[in-house]
Parts: C-alpha cells; sequence; structure tokens
C-alpha cells in the first residue's frame, strides 16, 4: 500500500469525480475572515462539515442500540454552527460526496484544531467502491458547550493504493451505507 499525494487527489478528482464538491488547493480564509482548512493538503484532503446536525439527546429516555436505532434520539438543527451540550455527541455530514476508486481505501482523522479543544471526530473507513456523503460523528469530551462550524474543515481524508484491486469491494457486497445522503443513522 502507498499513501497518495496531493497531485494524485487531484487527478482523481478530476478524471474520475472522486469528490465533489472538490477543493484543488488547501483554503485557510475567506476574504479577511479566518476558517478551519479544507481542500486538498500534501497528502490528504481536507472535508468540510455540511449545515445539518443531528444531537443526541436523552429526552425519551431511550436507550442507544445500534441493532435497534429510535432516530427520537436526537433533535435535528441547520445553521451555521452547532453547539454540542458537554459530554455529548452529535452527527453531521461532509459537504462533499466521495466515490473511492476499487484499489483505494481511506482512512479519516479529526483536525487537530477541534481535537485540541477536547472535540473528537470519528469516520470510519471509506472501503473501496463505497460512495456517498461521509457521515460525521462529533464527541465533546469536555464539560462545557463545544462549537463545530459549518462551511469548514473537520476532518482529513486519506488515500491509501493497493498494488493490487480487492477481491470484494463495497459495492460488489451492496454494502447498506453505498450512495448514502445526508446524515445516515445506524442501520443492521
Amino acid at each position: 500500500m502507498s499513501i497518495k499525494s496531493d497531485q494524485w487527489i487531484r487527478k482523481m478528482a478530476e478524471e474520475y469525480k472522486m469528490i465533489e464538491p472538490f477543493e484543488p488547493v488547501q483554503i485557510k480564509k475567506n476574504g479577511t475572515e479566518k476558517l478551519i482548512s479544507y481542500g486538498t493538503s500534501s497528502y490528504g484532503y481536507d472535508v468540510r462539515c455540511a449545515d445539518e446536525f443531528k444531537i443526541f439527546t436523552n429526552v425519551h429516555s431511550a436507550t442507544v442500540d445500534p441493532k435497534n436505532f429510535d432516530p427520537d434520539s436526537f433533535v435535528d438543527t441547520k445553521g451555521d454552527h452547532c453547539i454540542i451540550p458537554p459530554n455529548a455527541f452529535a452527527l453531521a455530514r461532509t459537504i462533499e460526496y466521495f466515490r473511492i476508486p476499487r484499489k483505494i481505501l481511506t482512512i479519516c482523522l479529526g483536525k487537530s484544531t477541534y481535537a485540541r479543544c477536547g472535540i473528537i471526530v470519528n469516520v470510519t473507513p471509506l472501503e473501496p467502491e463505497w460512495e456517498g456523503h461521509v457521515t460525521l460523528e462529533f464527541s465533546n469530551t469536555t464539560n462545557l458547550p463545544a462549537k463545530i462550524y459549518a462551511n469548514e474543515g473537520v476532518a482529513q481524508v486519506i488515500f491509501l493504493e493497493s498494488d493490487k484491486e480487492c477481491e470484494t469491494s463495497y459495492k460488489d457486497r451492496s454494502g447498506k451505507y453505498q450512495g448514502q445522503r445526508g446524515v445516515t443513522l445506524p442501520k443492521t
């Protein structure tokens, strides 16, 4: 396996529409306003958070059960930011829609700007031939409210290329999250 560079990412985004919308350079400002960076970096791509959020709530005293998930466990909100309560959790999605090539596996890691504030961004690997919006999981590990910004960088995707194609891709096995759009809740 090899880690892919910025030139490879640009080529794949342009030729195969691997990332849409795609930003070929790293963006750090909007005019004079500083942003949490997004776009192509040296060996990855910094994704942006969309403006739709699902914040966990215990209003209905539900049990979190991945096999029988209650969608009423969330409060939906939309806006230029999201406030996650202390020691709480929220879901969001990327602005970018991904189409992962058959020889590629991606790993997504949270940006240090958020990690240094006690906000953990978790994303499972994007498997070969998976496509969709990436559902982002945010954990506020602090005892203070935490702010997540929409339309700014939240995590970095690293692309790993194998020397041969996988035997069975995510698409081949009709993965349950294939083609997801919007914030997607757990499925079994």
